[in-house]
């Protein structure tokens, strides 16, 4: 087995970051430790924060797992990080506003067109149609893994409703409040302005009709979607309505929200459900979930839709490995960070490679996302990756392929103490009039020993983040 980097020793030295944990891990005696966890839960319980895993039986409403055992990294890693994830957002952005004009990076031969334009997350009802600020992708979920003190892989890129800031943000409150002391004695990096940076950046995309303060409003589904207590809890922190598509309507060239002190006007709307359901006159008529009318209102711009519809095809699986030639294209710079390795099965040599190797990696579907549509090789059985082969040579350019990286590990709070687990990171980069991102992000991690999966549906939990300040 491949050794992995362990973010918190260097051999049997303790690493500069996590200096200041050494002592407290330590020196907490297993009661307490037990005690507080207890704490937390009943914390998190009491505030509802949960998500939903369906078609399992039982509760679907789940308790996300909490570790007490925060993530460090030290202000120069964090610099790079964020040099890296702004670079990649404004690359992803100008791909947007380029595929949906003139193509240029298609003309180029630089991204073949059918990946672009046979694209189910392609949506041709924008076509020749720039957002406010040239802006489609708001908010840029970049998921980040380690593999060693100064080597960072982007797993992928999601341009469309990235979720899981809340429990970023309800991680650094619960660690405040549990452990005050090492906020004392450590200088952590601040993440709880980041529903005032959401908001602002929110705003500074009004349509071209906005002739005031702008009106920010988030759509939610409703009370029966996996991020609902994200939506609700956002609006709380940003001081905004939370609003269902049955509270909007349009009428001429505005969106309106009913109020008990009638109707008012909106103008931008942070939405978190999928394009197919924004407008039933556009989209899926049969969609009960949107506003009828509302595409026609955007493209007219009179309101402003974050993300922006057709945002989507920025974060399909098989687009991100073209990822690097677009910042190379668009920007005229080296990607500061790398992509992982990928195999794209639709084409010939690629999923010959992987058909041979299929074992030792890890596939994904392109559009797949919450750990499912995957096969993790070296933890898969026979028969598993058998019938695996069976789905990608039925449709081999719904998979892509990846090496099994080494991901760092973490010390975490298990049962019998402290063990290291494997770890990632979402960072979350708001791009409006200013590129900005806080300093800290979600870090999840695979509760189970040995596995590589981090995603709450699949058994993954949550840390707190912290980013020193120097």
């Amino acid at each position: 087995m491949t050794s992995c980097f362990n973010e918190m020793f260097e051999g049997e030295a303790v690493r500069d970051p996590y200096k200041g944990l050494q002592g407290w891990s330590a020196d907490m005696p297993a009661d307490v430790r037990l005690e507080k966890q207890a704490e937390a839960e009943a914390l998190f319980r009491r505030i509802g924060i949960t998500f939903a895993v369906y078609g399992e039986g039982g509760d679907p409403d789940r308790l996300i797992p909490f570790d007490m055992f925060p993530r460090v990294f030290m202000a120069s890693e964090w610099a790079k990080l964020e040099r890296g994830i702004k670079q990649r957002a404004r690359a992803l952005n100008a791909f947007l506003v380029d595929v949906y004009g003139r193509g240029e990076i298609v003309r180029a031969g630089r991204i073949p067109a059918r990946l672009v334009y046979q694209n189910a997350a392609y949506e041709k009802s924008v076509c020749g149609f720039t957002p406010s600020k040239g802006v489609y992708s708001h908010i840029v979920g970049v998921d980040i893994v380690r593999t060693g003190p100064g080597d960072f892989y982007v797993l992928e890129d999601n341009c469309r409703t990235p979720s899981g800031v809340s429990y970023m943000l309800e991680s650094r409150e619960m660690m405040m409040r549990m452990f005050p002391e090492l906020f004392q004695k450590n200088r952590i990096a601040p993440v709880d302005n980041y529903p005032e940076k959401l908001r602002r950046t929110l705003a500074s995309v009004a349509p071209r009709k906005c002739d005031r303060d702008p009106t920010v409003v988030i759509l939610t589904p409703g009370h029966y979607n996996s991020a609902y207590y994200e939506h609700s809890f956002l609006a709380d922190m940003m001081g905004v309505e939370l609003v269902e598509g049955a509270d909007l309507f349009v009428d001429g060239e505005f969106c309106y929200t009913r109020t008990t002190q009638g109707p008012k006007r909106v103008d931008v709307i942070y939405r978190r459900l999928d394009d197919d359901f924004l407008d039933p006159l556009c989209f899926r008529p049969e969609s009960m979930l949107g506003v009828p009318g509302l595409m026609d209102v955007y493209r007219a711009g009179g309101v402003s839709i974050c993300s922006a519809p057709g945002a989507g095809v920025a974060d399909d699986k098989a687009i991100y490995t073209y990822v690097p030639e677009m910042v190379r294209f668009y920007l005229g710079e080296e990607p500061i960070l790398k992509n992982v390795p990928t195999w794209k099965c639709g084409e010939a040599q690629d999923l010959k490679y992987v058909r041979e190797n299929l074992a030792e990696l890890v596939v994904k579907e392109v559009h797949g996302s919450g750990g499912y549509g995957m096969l993790v090789g070296p933890k898969s059985t026979k028969a598993e990756v058998e019938a695996f082969r069976l789905l990608i040579e039925a449709n081999p350019s719904n998979y892509i392929a990846q090496p099994t990286l080494a991901l760092s590990t973490t010390p975490t709070f298990v049962e019998e103490g402290i063990a290291p687990r494997h770890v990632d990171l979402r960072p979350y980069c708001l791009v409006g009039e200013r590129i900005e991102l806080v300093p800290g992000g979600l870090t999840r991690v695979a509760l189970r020993e040995g596995s590589l999966v981090v995603n709450s549906s699949q058994g993954g939990g949550v840390k707190d983040t912290w980013v020193l300040a120097e």
